[in-house]
């Protein structure tokens, strides 16, 4: 029934003493079986210490730290080539649960609430007669760094692709901006 000790091999034993010991000393991020688009609601209202947020532009991630334990990871997508995110260390500067762009967005039909015109740029397009602006979607957006924040979106791939802000999975941005204040600190790194 018990192996004998004899029959060990002991290579087979120094192997999975150090798979062990490599396995314990990976940081939480990496080793948390929940992977990707996770938060702990629980932890976040009951950890001790201030939020943070982290938001990383190699992996495409975001992190929700409350104190120095993380409470939650998303996978974002950040700037895409010309209108890329930038690092730096910001705050939240303001929360606004149902905003909508000001720059990018559709011209739309007033009489039929037709989309005459998608993916413009007001910088840009000039607004055909006869129709008016609509700004993209941008809700539970969190303003860290002059017009650019964290927010939900439909459509967050794998590799930057936005106009600066930083998307995330609907679910996740909801968690995120219900557990963050104005003033938290947000540091976007590489």
């Amino acid at each position: 029934m018990y192996a004998n000790r004899r029959n060990w091999n002991p290579i087979l034993y120094a192997s999975l003493i150090l798979f062990l010991c490599t396995f314990l000393a990976v940081p939480s991020s990496w080793a948390h079986s929940r992977g990707v688009n996770w938060f702990d609601d629980r932890a976040a209202a009951s950890s001790s210490g201030p939020a943070k947020i982290k938001i990383s532009l190699n992996e495409q991630r975001a992190y929700f730290y409350k104190g120095n334990k993380i409470v939650g990871i998303s996978k974002v997508s950040s700037g895409k080539k010309g209108f890329s995110t930038s690092p730096g260390h910001f705050r939240v500067l303001s929360k606004h649960p149902r905003h909508r762009s000001s720059i990018y967005g559709s011209f739309v039909d007033r009489r039929t609430g037709r989309v005459v015109k998608a993916n413009v740029n007001t910088r840009k397009h000039r607004r055909p007669p006869g129709t008016y602006y609509r700004g993209a979607k941008m809700h539970n957006y969190i303003r860290f760094n002059g017009g650019i924040g964290l927010h939900a979106s439909g459509h967050v791939p794998d590799y930057p692709a936005s106009h600066g802000c930083v998307r995330m999975p609907p679910h996740m941005a909801q968690k995120f901006f219900r557990h963050v204040r104005v003033g938290t600190p947000v540091r976007v790194t590489w």
